[in-house]
């Protein structure tokens, strides 16, 4: 799932794991990857590592965020505290946000994001309009803990 077809196909492709239960989220790793999904019990962390592996695929991998998640391994291996990570967003990648039963979609641009066919500066603008009050965007997105 490389090149510009496998853009066009990582939104569906995402979207058609919700829902999906770990057996079946373990079924589509085989399929979508290949080989054996880690050995994870929640269905919410294996559907994540599962979109996070499509996307990379799709999209290509940041050395930055390489390095940082190696680094938050490393600490959760020597059992100390994980450093604080900020998501890196690359221009292309979409957030999806269910909000009062609609699903809100939000593509990430080199200036700003995209969504209801306007470009936004912040997520904290898309989310006040969503939502109607303010809200920390990241924190809307699912992008912050807390």
């Amino acid at each position: 799932m490389t090149g510009a077809a496998g853009r066009s196909e990582i939104a569906p492709a995402v979207t058609s794991l919700q829902g999906l239960g770990v057996e079946g989220l373990r079924q589509a790793w085989r399929m979508r990857l290949g080989g054996a999904p880690p050995r994870v019990r929640s269905a919410d962390l294996l559907r994540r590592l599962l979109a996070e592996r499509l996307q990379v695929a799709a999209f290509g991998a940041d050395p930055e965020l390489d390095r940082r998640l190696r680094a938050l391994a490393l600490g959760y291996a020597r059992r100390k505290a994980a450093p604080k990570l900020r998501p890196v967003l690359k221009p292309g990648a979409v957030l999806t946000r269910e909000f009062a039963g609609e699903t809100h979609r939000v593509e990430v641009l080199a200036d700003g994001f995209a969504y209801d066919g306007r470009t936004w500066r912040s997520l904290s603008q898309i989310a006040r309009a969503i939502a109607g009050s303010r809200w920390n965007g990241p924190k809307f997105f699912g992008l912050r803990q807390g």
